[in-house]
């Protein structure tokens, strides 16, 4: 007897819900990054577009810390969600205790190294000196806010573990405004120096109040029992994996804007902001993960397999889905995103001539945008169950080993300018989503044979 079609084990609407519930918070938290870069970037090209590309390549060296910085953090979230999913919520204190250490003291090291490297680095990628001069003042500023950024990450990561997320998304939101007024106040006068220093300075204001609530609302400063062997050492492996592949990812986004910045000033601008653009709707991805990762740690700290698997397929289901409802959506949008970005209803404005390269970018950002979340999705729910150095592994080979030449090959040497840029990261991001896919589907299934790959450790007696 027929019995009908039915939905996948993974797609209970309990399951579908709670995901929503955790996600839809994070989403709106770590879109409010992207959201701040993007006003940086609007407000700018409304009034100097031709000093964007001295604030995405002040990004450069910054990106790179930065993002290993906040791969380094992840142990927070990773071991915190497993120690609250197997009831020990109380004894998560002294995870969070040691990341504020760790990005305080990573925070130091990375503005120190950007202050330092950064004139040398943009001479050695043969800018003009009167560029190198003013984007070597980018970074530095730009660096000032590693030691807050990294503090609020860990505070960040540890709220959203504890399913506090709300707390993340109000300061997060909060900071995009206060970003905005001082984007309006020091923009128009000190054009990207302003846009840096509202940066920074919003950075300051995240760290304050995450601290001040993950201090007052959670177990933070609570006594915990005995950290079991090896703890600490697995709370900073986690994050590691993740800290190389984010110097693999942002590192290489960050080298193709000054690849399309050789290209010209123009092409910077234009392809600085169809990657802003990408970089929004990467951070609904992002937010899918992040809610995903926890779903999928709590499951590890139950051990259940089967909510391992469950809490991996709908996370990269809802991304799928999700990611293809945005392109849709900015694909019917660009032509207008373009006009008003650049000013371009006013046929005097300097960004008038760039509207309609702009436009067809964005379209093509919106297909590449569904599989940049797949990898990023599907590498979360990886490392959320002890899969650290595969899913790295993919990252290093689809972005510095096939994007950045690619890139360089396709705009150069090709003669394809900064369409050859956007070539190389449309393959690479593909490449990146399927490997990510495959392996996470293919680990999912072993450890259906073989079990969880880690335990978690017992207490140190005495």
């Amino acid at each position: 007897m027929t019995t009908g079609w039915r939905a996948p084990a993974w797609a209970r609407p309990s399951d579908m819900f709670d995901l929503v519930r955790l996600a839809g918070p994070v989403i709106l938290s770590r879109a409010s990054f992207m959201l701040m870069g993007l006003t940086d970037a609007v407000i700018l090209a409304r009034h100097a577009p031709g000093e964007l590309p001295l604030v995405l390549n002040g990004w450069l060296p910054n990106g790179v810390f930065l993002g290993f910085g906040m791969g380094l953090l992840l142990g927070v979230q990773v071991l915190t969600a497993e120690l609250n999913g197997s009831g020990k919520g109380d004894d998560t204190g002294r995870i969070f205790r040691r990341g504020l250490w760790v990005g305080l003291v990573y925070g130091i090291i990375a503005t120190a190294a950007c202050y330092v490297v950064a004139e040398p680095l943009l001479r050695l990628l043969t800018f003009e000196p009167d560029f190198v001069t003013a984007t070597t003042e980018t970074t530095r500023i730009i660096a000032y806010g590693a030691v807050p950024h990294m503090i609020g990450i860990a505070c960040s990561f540890y709220l959203e573990a504890l399913r506090r997320p709300n707390l993340v998304t109000a300061i997060s939101l909060g900071a995009v405004l206060v970003n905005l007024v001082f984007d309006l106040w020091l923009v128009p006068q000190y054009g990207a120096v302003g846009v840096v220093w509202a940066t920074t300075g919003s950075r300051v204001f995240m760290m304050v109040l995450l601290l001040a609530a993950a201090l007052a609302l959670t177990p933070a400063l609570k006594p915990s029992s005995a950290a079991p062997r090896g703890e600490f050492l697995r709370q900073n492996s986690v994050g590691v994996g993740q800290g190389v592949a984010n110097v693999a990812e942002y590192g290489s986004f960050n080298l193709t804007f000054v690849i399309a910045t050789l290209v010209s000033i123009e092409a910077g601008t234009i392809y600085g902001l169809a990657v802003q653009m990408m970089g929004v709707v990467f951070m609904l991805h992002l937010g899918l993960g992040t809610a995903t990762s926890v779903r999928v740690a709590e499951n590890c700290g139950r051990r259940d397999v089967a909510g391992v698997g469950d809490a991996s397929r709908l996370g990269m289901a809802s991304s799928f889905l999700a990611g293809s409802i945005l392109a849709v959506a900015l694909l019917l949008l660009k032509d207008p995103i373009a006009i008003i970005w650049l000013n371009a209803d006013d046929p005097q404005s300097a960004g008038a001539g760039l509207a309609p390269t702009l436009a067809l970018m964005l379209a093509g950002a919106a297909a590449v945008s569904v599989f940049d979340g797949l990898q990023a999705v599907g590498s979360m729910a990886l490392r959320a169950q002890g899969v650290v150095w595969a899913p790295t592994a993919i990252h290093i080979g689809s972005y510095a080993m096939i994007m950045v030449p690619l890139c360089w090959w396709f705009a150069l040497p090709m003669g394809l300018g900064v369409w050859g840029v956007f070539y190389g990261i449309t393959i690479a991001s593909v490449i990146a989503g399927l490997g990510q896919s495959l392996l996470l589907e293919w680990t999912l299934r072993r450890i259906r044979r073989e079990g969880l790959p880690h335990t978690l450790p017992e207490p140190v007696v005495g």
